[in-house]
């Protein structure tokens, strides 16, 4: 049985209470992620090949991880067709969205007399980490690889996870292939992250690296970042939902038992400022059969503290199961994903809503996004500066200059000036 604890929100509260509600750390996997990833960066395809032995597929005899395009073709093939089309949905929801949010170029003609267009172009080549261990996680796919496809990169690696006949989940495999992504490793964990940093004799390097999973994942993301561009160091999933007396509790209950099938370590939070709702949620809870972790109901003094506890926490997923959510939504600030209203199920967002579900988590809503095309997108400017606006601005750079102690850089603008 799911286990519940309850606290109190006191006045001023909030910040020491979100604090309270993120599972502990600990030292963390840095040092054995470090010694794989420059087994990798040293030795390629034969260290990555050493670690799916070593934590996957002890009989695994290819020579690189890389899987044949006609397994993946095989497995689109033998995909059940109910799952086959649920998985275009998904995908066609999520290109709509992130079609729409598009990152637009943009042109300034300043007074001066210069002109500086901003470009938006895409990476060369994206990673897109799809995790593996309990389950299947085609949705992650999905969530990675459409952006990409729609910010216009021409190269997108897939990694997840083989199981012990070497390959990753078939459905995973049939995703990519659905998604038309032929470059799949079959290698988990910090080495699938270093092949696609650093490249093997196999794979090539890409430039940016997205994705959902576990410690040792998200330590390479950290340890890689630089060399290549990454979404975020995610944690553990979280969830959030705040309630009034509109709720409805047995579907309350059921967004905080879906938050917890993500696993122990996964926050789930109920804060409510109507004790009669806490407590019906907290019986449903308590007649489920849900899977082992803990949920926290929050009893807060008013709605205020409870959104004040929300902006502290910062979540991944926010619910507002409150009467009149579109007006408090303006206020929010601090979270990955918001859904509103009594229908808004995370779990919405989760595979089919369209809103990507790879998105800040651990506080980093407080200045990190959720994954779009322009997180495979970079901006660059093109300057264009005619005589008159040299003339005009060579001034202002030479007093910028004197201040720095650069002379060649006043120097260098007034050779070009015409006064």
């Amino acid at each position: 049985m799911t286990g519940i604890r309850r606290m109190a929100l006191q006045p001023g509260g909030a910040p020491s209470v979100a604090s309270s509600l993120r599972p502990s750390t600990g030292e963390g996997p840095a040092a054995s992620v470090a010694a794989t990833l420059a087994d990798v960066r040293a030795r390629g395809d034969a260290a990555v090949v050493d670690a799916i032995r070593e934590f996957d597929a002890p009989g695994f005899d290819r020579p690189t991880a890389l899987v044949d395009p006609e397994a993946l073709a095989a497995a689109a093939a033998a995909l059940d067709p109910r799952l086959r089309e649920a998985i275009r949905f998904a995908a066609d929801q999520v290109r709509a969205v992130a079609q729409a949010g598009m990152p637009r170029p943009s042109r300034a003609e300043l007074p001066a007399g210069q002109v500086v267009d901003v470009r938006v172009i895409p990476v060369a080549a994206a990673g897109v980490y799809a995790p593996g261990g309990r389950a299947a996680y085609p949705s992650s796919l999905i969530m990675g690889v459409v952006p990409a496809q729609v910010a216009g990169v021409e190269r997108i690696v897939v990694a997840s996870p083989p199981g012990e006949d070497g390959l990753p989940h078939p459905v995973v495999m049939a995703a990519a292939s659905l998604l038309g992504v032929d470059e799949v490793i079959g290698a988990g964990g910090a080495a699938a992250i270093g092949a696609m940093a650093y490249g093997t004799q196999s794979i090539a390097p890409v430039d940016v690296i997205t994705g959902p999973g576990n410690p040792w994942v998200q330590e390479a993301k950290r340890q890689v970042f630089g060399l290549v561009g990454i979404d975020s160091v995610a944690g553990p999933s979280e969830l959030v939902v705040l309630a009034d007396a509109s709720a409805d509790p047995a579907a309350i209950a059921a967004d905080l038992l879906a938050q917890a099938e993500h696993g122990p370590d996964s926050p789930s939070v109920l804060a409510a400022w109507d004790t009669s709702v806490a407590d019906a949620v907290e019986g449903a809870l308590a007649a489920a059969n849900g899977p082992v972790g803990t949920i926290t109901i929050v009893d807060c003094p008013s709605q205020e503290d409870a959104i004040v506890l929300a902006e502290a926490f910062a979540p991944e997923h926010l619910q507002l199961s409150i009467e009149g959510a579109g007006e408090i939504a303006p206020r929010i600030r601090r979270a990955g994903c918001v859904f509103l209203g009594p229908l808004g199920a995370t779990a919405f967002g989760d595979y089919v809503a369209g809103s990507n579900h790879i998105l800040p988590t651990g506080g980093a809503a407080r200045h990190a996004s959720a994954v779009g095309p322009a997180t495979y997108m970079r901006r660059m400017a093109l300057v264009d500066i005619p005589q008159g606006a040299v003339d005009a601005l060579t001034p202002h750079l030479a007093a910028l200059a004197d201040a720095e102690g650069f002379p060649e850089h006043r120097r260098s603008a007034e050779i070009r000036s015409s006064q």
